[in-house]
């Protein structure tokens, strides 16, 4: 018996085929294309991800070894927040990723008003530029005539649920995630709504489902396209950082997952949504636990970024020579230092990346160290917000691009101060989808199950070296200094 995995992410959606054991058995992915048709704007059509679902899937199941009749179930993850959009005739409209900023001002007014208050004590959410009611909210402001249009509103993974099955659904990690529902409630809230100036959107959110649950079934139609065997279930999906952490092995209280990817995301499992201080974001792992979420878009893009523009043209393999470049790095005092701020992340204030301290004998080698540690950076500002809120953890497993580096992990303990260990899988986005799918058809009877079976985690643990702390001590006191020197220039220039 295999299952099918889907990640969508916001720059590339890959399709996983995995036995029960957790094994990959084959592997496809179909790059997208972000349209930016205004500056601030990051758009992706719902056409576009149809079509890389059926290519990656398609070569998914073409490269395995078995066959596609072996699939008993497929499940997708998507990037969370953003906003895609069908018609009244479920024909698709338009798709917003969660790198957009075009509703900027939306986020000032209502932090302004107050009102962005009175938000998070229902939804346990900070409103932000890409945040999926702050841009329905800005659908319906500036563009009527697209508002008039609408007729259901969804997150990336349920545009690939209806996709295969037809069902028009959403799950309970996504909407809490995106700050669509009252916790207290654990469903849509009206009074919510209105804080957005957005309640006739309640006709256009589909029923909320859990993750697991099976919402329906891969068409025939979705079988031609796929080579997925027609039929077989389709469940509702899953938040694709909450995906990582559960393909990562995370789904108990008290455990912590850090995914360097397009977003810097750092989560831990708690109980109980109750902290000492608001934090960023908060999801739903299950029937009664929660997932306290602090995440900016400031990762391992920015290394995508720095090899697009500047790679040295030899081609492929860029990720592994840049960490091959700064593992032979000697750390110093005089090296330049980073802000891996290019899609500004969770700030309201137009935030910019740069490098700070450039000097002409310094190397391509050295600039890649900054941009390392400047990610890094980022995640611990989270991790100490995490902290700081009172959900403290010893130890955390490492998922996303960075985890695949030969410097970055280590990096990442010596950074946060923490032991620092790294999924097996490197596909932990798929693996979590795959296990929602499995517990859906009663392979596993919940995802702690699936974890225990089918996760598997490098025995290695990579701990804190004392003089490497003390180094990048000094320089994130430096990089946070920076920040604040900054951020007068960056409202100017904005």
């Amino acid at each position: 018996m295999k299952i099918v995995g889907i990640d969508a992410g916001n720059t590339m959606i890959k399709a996983v085929l995995f036995d029960l054991s957790g094994r990959v058995l084959s592997v496809a992915e179909c790059a997208g294309e972000t349209h930016r048709p205004q500056e601030g704007y990051a758009e992706r059509p719902v056409a576009d991800i149809w079509h890389g679902v059926s290519d990656a899937v398609s070569r998914c199941l073409g490269q395995a070894e078995t066959p596609a009749s072996d699939v008993i179930a497929v499940g997708a993850a998507g990037h969370g927040n953003g906003l895609y959009a069908l018609d009244k005739h479920q024909q698709p409209l338009f798709g917003i990723q969660s790198i957009d900023h075009r509703a900027c001002d939306k986020v000032h007014a209502l932090e302004m008003s107050g009102a962005d208050k009175r938000i998070y004590q229902i939804s346990l959410q900070k409103p932000w530029p890409a945040a999926t009611p702050i841009l329905i909210s800005w659908i319906k402001q500036h563009q009527p005539e697209r508002w008039a249009q609408i007729g259901h509103l969804l997150c990336a993974k349920d545009v690939i649920a209806h996709f295969l099955s037809g069902a028009i659904s959403a799950d309970f990690s996504d909407a809490a995630g995106a700050g669509l529902i009252d916790y207290r409630a654990r469903g849509y809230s009206r009074e919510l709504m209105a804080l957005y100036d957005i309640e006739e959107a309640l006709a256009l959110l589909p029923e909320l489902r859990e993750s697991c649950e099976v919402v329906g079934h891969v068409t025939e139609r979705a079988s031609q396209l796929t080579g997925l065997p027609a039929g077989i279930p389709v469940v509702a999906g899953i938040f694709d950082v909450v995906a990582s952490a559960v393909g990562s092995g995370v789904v108990n209280t008290g455990q912590a997952s850090i995914v360097a990817g397009t977003w810097s995301i750092n989560q831990v499992v708690v109980d109980k949504p109750d902290y000492l201080r608001p934090v960023f974001m908060n999801s739903i792992i299950e029937f009664d636990r929660y997932m306290a979420i602090e995440a900016s878009a400031t990762s391992a893009a920015n290394l995508d970024w720095f090899l697009r523009e500047f790679d040295d043209g030899r081609g492929g393999q860029g990720a592994a020579r840049s960490s091959d470049s700064v593992a032979h790095v000697q750390p110093n005092a005089q090296l330049p230092l980073y802000h891996p701020y290019l899609y500004s992340g969770r700030k309201s204030e137009p935030a910019k990346a740069g490098f700070y301290g450039l000097g002409g004998w310094h190397t391509r080698a050295d600039m890649l160290f900054a941009l390392f540690e400047g990610v890094t950076f980022a995640h611990r500002a989270h991790i100490d917000r995490l902290r700081a809120a009172g959900i403290p953890f010893t130890q955390a497993i490492l998922s996303g691009g960075a985890a695949r580096s030969c410097i970055w992990p280590q990096m990442f303990a010596d950074v946060l101060g923490i032991p620092i260990r790294v999924a097996e899988c490197k596909e932990t986005g798929a693996l979590g989808a795959a296990l929602c799918a499995g517990v859906g058809v009663g392979a596993w009877r919940n995802l702690a199950e699936a974890a225990q079976q089918a996760v598997q985690i490098n025995p290695g643990e990579l701990l804190p070296r004392a003089d490497r702390v003390a180094f990048h001590d000094v320089r994130y006191r430096v990089f946070k200094k920076l920040e604040l020197a900054m951020r007068e220039m960056w409202q100017e220039a904005s």
